[in-house]
């Protein structure tokens, strides 16, 4: 194997140029079968999302217990994304990469099958676990595999997967439910992770197995990762829905999450081999190109969230119809990559960084006048800036955090890099949930003030609306305070929308404030050609 990773860099005098080309061309190959992997398990965390009331029916779900369809995949997945790495390191990214899509493959059947809603939430726990296995492990070999020169072709690639995967996942999944059923949301993925399982086995070698970190790994060290990660997964994603504290459950688990982070955090600066090594956090690059991807996870998974409640509560439209609006950003992506790739080779990334995050703040700015009315060409111009500036954003945030790296830490800081965009997509759900609820709160209080008793425009509606119920024979009167209600709720629910894409717009542009404090990166090391 060592020789195998001596052809992946530079050929020497002795070496044949087609054996080498041959060579290359393989593991470009592999490596793509392994982000075709990635690209279905960062989709199936969103290609459920427009289909839930079709899962539930399908399986006699209650509405509280269909969210955990959603949930228990987010959580099992933020679980195995930073424990990746070592296991990496002990299976090798062939084994690691086989038995993640081979199970992820088997969980997507079983899931189709399922004629339970508790084994629905088995399954996607397990789907989402053993599949989360892939995504760091193909950003680790990005950069390891591939010499600092090809990084601008081969990062724009990533980038794009991991940005469009979740913002076509309502569109994909909208088209599978309503041409086909809610099974195919799973069954999608059976023939496309048998080729991934099949051609990583046959074609990946980037590096060896090191069984002897079995014996000295940290059990102690995973059980406290995965109650900590596990429980703060939960309170993000339940917290807003059941009033924070108000819920018994959401109070006991915050305590699970703050003990056990305290000892996960003891084990790692005790432990002799930490389950996850936080060193990477010491490379001032590093640091700050995850912290950029916390706040774009924010971007990422909060307005893949906003645009289809909004579209949903407000405008009436099904999950196909909302799969066909939310897919503008998606092209704009596709779109975007190589000129992305030919940006990164020119520019400065915190220069990239600023495009990217200006053009966010742009399409925020823009939804902040949102009204009842928008419909797919008012969101139309915010959604190309979205799509752009996403791919902007990525390409330089990946370099920045893991271009300069010694190869021998990437896969753990992967797995550490690709946790901070998750965190950060659940941090930022959590607060749009509780602001949305705070300020539709604010906003209906103030609005029946206003439409009080004494308003003469309001006693006209009403009236209106009453000779109109008139003449369908119905309760005229309550039917029309009823539609009136109605209508307050919704315009309350808009305004606390625009209050949000507000709120996002001052944060997209506070960014801007801290670019000029992020050091230039340096040049990448020498030789991507076989990280071990």
């Amino acid at each position: 194997m060592a020789a195998s990773a001596a052809l992946a860099g530079k050929p020497s005098g002795s070496m044949p140029v087609a054996k080498s080309t041959s060579l290359d061309r393989r593991r470009t190959f592999a490596f793509f079968c392994m982000v075709f992997g990635m690209f279905m398990a960062i989709l199936d965390i969103q290609i459920v999302s427009a289909s839930l009331a079709e899962i539930q029916a399908g399986l006699s779900a209650s509405s509280d217990e269909i969210s955990w369809v959603q949930t228990s995949y987010l959580i099992a997945e933020v679980i195995m994304i930073p424990l990746s790495g070592t296991l990496s390191r002990v299976l090798s990214t062939r084994w690691m990469f086989v038995i993640a899509s081979g199970g992820f493959t088997l969980m997507s059947f079983m899931c189709a099958t399922s004629t339970s809603i508790e084994q629905m939430i088995l399954w996607r726990a397990l789907q989402g676990f053993i599949g989360g296995g892939m995504i760091p492990t193909v950003f680790a070999s990005a950069f390891t595999i591939f010499p600092p020169e090809k990084r601008p072709v081969i990062s724009p690639i990533i980038g794009l997967v991991a940005t469009l995967a979740p913002t076509v996942g309502p569109t994909i999944g909208g088209y599978l439910t309503d041409l086909f059923s809610w099974h195919w949301l799973f069954l999608v993925n059976i023939v496309p992770g048998i080729f991934v399982t099949i051609s990583t086995y046959l074609l990946v070698d980037f590096d060896e197995p090191n069984f002897d970190l079995f014996k000295t790994f940290d059990w102690a060290g995973l059980g406290f990762m995965a109650l900590f990660l596990g429980s703060l997964e939960y309170v993000l994603e339940e917290g807003p829905i059941n009033d924070w504290f108000q819920d018994d459950m959401v109070l006991v688990l915050t305590v699970l999450c703050v003990v056990a982070a305290l000892a996960f955090f003891y084990r790692v600066f005790t432990a002799r081999h930490p389950i996850v090594d936080l060193r990477a956090f010491a490379d001032r690059n590093f640091m700050a190109g995850s912290g950029f991807s916390f706040i774009m996870g924010i971007g990422l998974y909060g307005l893949t969230y906003l645009y289809p409640v909004y579209l949903g509560r407000v405008r009436g439209y099904s999950s196909l119809q909302i799969g066909e609006t939310m897919f503008v950003s998606g092209a704009c992506m596709f779109l975007t990559a190589p000129i992305a790739g030919m940006l990164s080779r020119k520019l400065d990334p915190r220069v990239m960084m600023a495009m990217g995050f200006t053009s966010f703040a742009i399409g925020t700015w823009i939804m902040s006048g949102l009204t009842k009315d928008w419909d797919f060409w008012e969101l139309f111009l915010p959604q190309i800036f979205r799509g752009v500036g996403l791919m902007i954003c990525m390409v330089p945030i990946n370099n920045i955090a893991l271009g300069t790296l010694p190869p021998e830490r990437i896969k753990n800081a992967s797995g550490l890099y690709n946790l901070t965009r998750n965190l950060g997509g659940a941090v930022g759900l959590a607060l749009i949930n509780t602001m949305i609820n705070d300020r539709w709160d604010l906003h209906l209080t103030r609005l029946r003030e206003n439409v009080s008793w004494d308003r003469w425009t309001a006693v006209e509606t009403l009236n209106n609306m009453t000779t109109k119920f008139q003449s369908l024979g119905s309760d005229a009167q309550a039917a029309a305070i009823k539609t009136m209600s109605n209508m307050l709720r919704k315009q309350a629910l808009v305004m606390s929308f625009a209050d949000v894409f507000l709120l996002l717009t001052v944060l997209f542009l506070g960014l801007l404030l801290a670019l000029p404090f992020i050091k230039k990166p340096r040049a990448a090391p020498a030789g991507g050609g076989g990280g071990h």
